[in-house]
């Protein structure tokens, strides 16, 4: 079994796992995630501030409209002034230069910022992504995190800079509108403050319920990315099993639920829209045949009636607006939650405050002594009472039926989960008492599936050590018997090895995975069944590279083919998570144990009765 995957173990259902949490607390948590991303916009201060002088220098400008408008009709042809009339119209053409000047600098200032600010809290989150533990994907869908980082964040873009800055300009455009329009009839005014409850109704009572839609709809959306994840990850077996009229359904089921609950939101969405357009134009309308009485009464001037409605209009285009856009953050809100809660999630590993630091170049002796662990997920114990000490340069070989806690010792060496009894020693040192990144920085691991990135030979070697030139790439590959097919490649090391390494066969990829361990070149090896999966040829000339990644290293070997093992310097038989016995081939083949049972089904003649237990445990190990 590998030491980890790249694939989640958490199945396809929603809302499972450490990211779920109960709709109460998200209704309650929705706008205050919105005010937990202000860490993201405080680098950015000085420009928000000057977007708002921005706004606040359009919005006076739009409201200066209205007294020009006043002006032209009482002053300009009210008066039959054509000198007042010129007047005015240079007024208000100063007046619309300004506005867009400020518009020009607030769009610019808050759509930039906004971009920016998307892009830090992708890396923020992809960040602490890379520092949770296996544990952490092991309950929760890659699909899911992958639907976190990139629909969620895509939706926060729509607020953060466009949304944020319509909202502020009109919910200032219509507080100052209502100051004018005290201003010009306070009698007028008032009935529009009575209208204004009316207005507000709607946006409380539809608007939380289009809250809770948008997160349940984001949720959706993260099931459809989870599902296709999954099935183009695995494209082959889908092919292989002729699955593919099966995966059309449920990809179907996942697609018309998140369209089901799109189209719930979108309906209360717009219906939060037309009740609010509805009070708001129909009170416009109340007010000028009001207005229009008391002109005829000579209450109040035509200019006075006609600034009156420009205002009435700016505060019910405003109040329109603000709600559509609330709509938008409320959409946002939820997505935030979901943000704010994968950012949330502890490391869970436990980091001293003050770690003890390994030395630059260890010697490379590893120590386990009682330890006991057992996964998260499951409740009998992988390893119990464990112990086993590896001297520098040592080749020690762990064998065993699946399950015997083999994968699980590499793992709790590599610090993927803290160990709750019992201590584990590099060079002496507790480990739990270092850095997690410390102690990996000098382990090289071969996995039995060697992972190839969709990138080039060279940076795929290269990632065991990024800074290495092209010479000690080369150097890498042609020590781990990989050059003479890289150099057949179309562009040799340049060459793109496309998703997962398909490009490359499996002896192929395995060697490109032993260059990247020897141009890491650590002290400690360990290898998960790196030749498991080979076929002879591969295994002879990966078997070659394992020879000299292994001089003067301590080397760990998990391999089911006892016949991989059987030039190590010790063998541990291990079973139920406990040592079982300890020796060379030779000696525990003279025991007649469990290691000589194993190498029976293995070497001999399979028409041999076959012992009790020997092949009976589960794989889970």
């Amino acid at each position: 079994m590998a030491v980890f995957s790249g694939r989640s173990q958490g199945g396809l259902k929603n809302d499972t796992g450490p990211l779920a949490t109960d709709d109460s607390a998200r209704a309650r948590g929705s706008l205050k995630g919105l005010a937990g991303l202000s860490r993201f916009l405080a680098p950015y201060r000085n420009r928000i501030a000057l977007a708002m002088l921005a706004l606040v220098v359009a919005a006076v400008s739009v409201l200066a409209l209205g007294q020009g408008l006043k002006q032209v009709i009482d002053a300009g042809f009210g008066a039959r002034s054509a000198s007042q009339l010129n007047a005015t119209l240079a007024f208000v053409i100063g007046l619309a230069i300004v506005m867009s000047v400020a518009t020009f600098l607030r769009f610019h200032l808050m759509m930039s910022t906004g971009e920016r600010v998307i892009a830090d809290i992708r890396r923020a989150v992809f960040d602490h992504v890379l520092t949770l533990p296996p544990a952490f994907f092991e309950s929760t869908r890659t699909g899911e995190i992958i639907s976190r980082l990139t629909s969620d964040v895509t939706v926060l873009q729509t607020v953060i800079g466009w949304g944020v800055s319509m909202f502020l300009r009109y919910a200032l455009m219509m507080s100052g509108a209502l100051v004018m329009l005290v201003i010009t009839s306070p009698k007028l005014a008032a009935l529009i403050l009575v209208g204004v409850p009316l207005t507000l109704a709607p946006i409380l009572i539809i608007g939380r319920r289009v809250r809770r839609q948008s997160r349940e709809s984001q949720d959706r959306v993260a099931d459809v990315s989870a599902y296709l994840d999954e099935a183009l990850h695995e494209i082959r077996t889908v092919q292989a099993y002729v699955h593919e009229a099966e995966d059309r359904r449920l990809f179907g089921e996942h697609a018309e639920a998140a369209y089901e609950s799109g189209v719930r939101r979108v309906r209360d969405r717009a219906l939060l829209i037309a009740l609010v357009m509805l009070i708001a134009f129909c009170a416009v309308g109340v007010l000028l045949w009001i207005g229009g009485h008391d002109v005829l009464e000579g209450k109040l001037t035509a200019g006075q009636l006609s600034a009156f409605v420009f205002y009435a209009v700016i505060v019910a285009n405003g109040a329109a607006a603000t709600s559509e856009i609330w709509g938008d953050v409320l959409r946002a809100a939820g997505a935030t939650e979901r943000i704010v809660e994968l950012l949330a999630m502890p490391a869970q590993l436990k980091v001293p405050a003050n770690p003890a630091r390994l030395p630059a170049r260890i010697g490379g002796s590893v120590e386990f002594e009682n330890v006991g662990f057992a996964y998260p997920a499951r409740t009998d114990p992988a390893l119990a009472s464990f112990s086993l000490s590896i001297a520098r340069g040592e080749r020690v070989a762990l064998v065993g039926p699946s399950g015997a806690g083999k994968s699980t010792v590499l793992a709790l060496l590599l610090r993927f989960y803290d160990i709750p009894s019992g201590v584990i020693r590099i060079d002496g040192i507790d480990i739990a008492s270092c850095d997690p990144r410390d102690v990996r920085s000098h382990i090289a691991l071969v996995p039995q599936d060697p992972v190839i990135f969709a990138t080039s030979v060279a940076e795929n070697v290269r990632y065991g050590r990024p800074g290495a030139t092209h010479e000690e790439v080369r150097a890498a590959c042609e020590a781990a018997q990989a050059l003479e097919f890289i150099e057949r490649l179309p562009r040799g090391f340049d060459t793109d090895l496309g998703e997962r390494g398909v490009r490359l066969s499996g002896g192929q990829r395995q060697r490109l995975s032993i260059a990247r361990a020897l141009l890491a070149d650590r002290e400690i090896l360990l290898l998960d069944e790196a030749t498991s999966s080979l076929d002879a040829e591969s295994e002879r000339a990966v078997g070659v590279a394992l020879e000299r990644l292994e001089r003067g290293r301590a080397t760990l070997v998990i391999a089911h083919r006892l016949a991989t093992v059987q030039k190590a310097d010790r063998i541990v038989v291990m079973d139920r998570g406990a040592v079982h016995a300890v020796g060379t081939h030779d000696s525990l083949m003279r025991e007649d144990g469990l290691y000589a049972r194993l190498a029976r089904l293995q070497f001999l003649d399979m028409s041999e009765p076959v012992p009790a237990g020997a092949s009976s445990r589960q794989d889970s190990g």
